[in-house]
């Protein structure tokens, strides 16, 4: 991986990130394909509608459908999507979190059962990674111990005292298997955790950062924790993590979180908010939030956004995606995750702009008077 510091303005950065794959421009929001695929969306999409240079994938849900290996005998994802460009692959960590009630930690790794099987499995920081070397992405995650908030100070120095000792398996497998031969062309990504508690957030950075991470991630955010308390746990930890590598704020979110989180220096996001709110019927748009769903949109002849250059709104109305939507068709799914994410690769872009300009400050401030007009 190659990284560039391109600005800075304030906290907030723009930078390049080069993988073997393709050259990201951040701040950068990276589409969730949960399972290799970006719901409702093809790589065409991906690459000629919407010009990603990173997507994010699922290592649990691959693990279990269709399994890493098969994966790999179609040359990892990048041949089994076509999609050529640079992929992300998060641990299983989130996973076992959110499937909390057939999952359990220890201080080896996480016990799980399959969601579609209920066989039994267990993670343990090298076999996530040996996962991922299957699965051949540009960025991999390593085994955290992520919580739900609030937690008891017991169960914050638990999980800070697991993700270190996990990264630290983790770093020295990765070397080990590079030696190898294996993974030369991947990075790994640690991850700190240590909830909204400032002192449990410096340990966990300071502890992971003095590891040869490629790049560092805020894991255990946005899981219950309210917003503002959010932002003050980013700004103060991003002060911990290296000026020279990328930083990543996991799960994130609102334009609003991201907005506010490139504020406070990070760079890279990822959130299934703009796939999963299109399907619901919720659009993006820089006057706000708009619900395609609603009566009064059925004779409406405008874009969802006039001032949006997508695909979807270059070409339908707000009239025709209401009668999709209505009428249950899957072509609604398309074109409103097509303008969604549009909305979202934009505002980073914009961010991305303004950061090189030397005026975060002003874009900030226009993005929210648009909103509350």
């Amino acid at each position: 991986m190659e990284f560039t510091l391109d600005a800075t303005c304030g906290n907030a950065r723009a930078t390049t990130i080069k993988t073997y794959h393709s050259t990201i421009k951040t701040p950068v929001f990276m589409p969730v394909g949960t399972a290799a695929s970006v719901k409702a969306l093809d790589t065409r999409d991906l690459i000629d509608l919407l010009d990603t240079h990173i997507i994010l994938a699922n290592t649990y849900h691959l693990y279990l459908r269709p399994g890493d290996e098969i994966v790999k005998e179609f040359g990892g994802l990048h041949g089994f999507t076509k999609y050529n460009r640079s992929f992300l692959t998060d641990s299983g960590g989130f996973q076992a979190f959110s499937l909390s009630d057939i999952s359990k930690a220890n201080d080896e790794g996480i016990e799980f059962q399959s969601h579609i099987d209920g066989s039994r499995h267990f993670f343990t920081p090298q076999k996530v990674l040996d996962i991922q070397y299957n699965l051949g992405s540009d960025i991999m995650m390593i085994l955290d111990d992520l919580i739900a908030l609030p937690a008891t100070k017991e169960r914050l120095k638990l999980s800070v005292v697991r993700t270190t000792k996990w990264a630290k398996a983790s770093i020295t497998y990765h070397k080990k298997m590079q030696e190898r031969g294996i993974g030369r062309t991947q990075n790994i990504f640690a991850i700190i955790q240590g909830g909204v508690d400032p002192a449990f957030r410096r340990q966990s950075a300071q502890e992971l950062t003095a590891l040869d991470f490629d790049g560092f991630a805020i894991g255990g955010l946005s899981v219950g924790e309210e917003s503002q308390a959010m932002y003050d746990t980013v700004a103060w930890t991003t002060q911990f993590m290296p000026a020279n590598k990328p930083r990543y704020l996991m799960g994130v979110g609102t334009p609003e979180d991201i907005v506010e989180a490139i504020d406070r220096g990070i760079d890279m996001f990822d959130c299934v908010m703009p796939t999963r709110n299109a399907r619901n019927g919720t659009i993006f748009t820089t006057f706000g939030r708009l619900n395609i769903k609603a009566a009064r949109f059925k004779k409406d002849h405008r874009p969802i956004d006039e001032n949006c250059s997508c695909y979807t709104c270059q070409n339908y109305s707000r009239g025709y995606l209401n009668h999709l939507f209505r009428a249950k068709e899957l072509t609604y799914y398309r074109l409103a995750s097509i303008h969604n994410l549009h909305y979202y690769l934009q505002l980073t872009k914009d961010a991305r702009e303004a950061i090189i300009q030397g005026d975060y400050a002003t874009f900030k401030k226009d993005f929210y008077a648009r909103r509350s007009q």
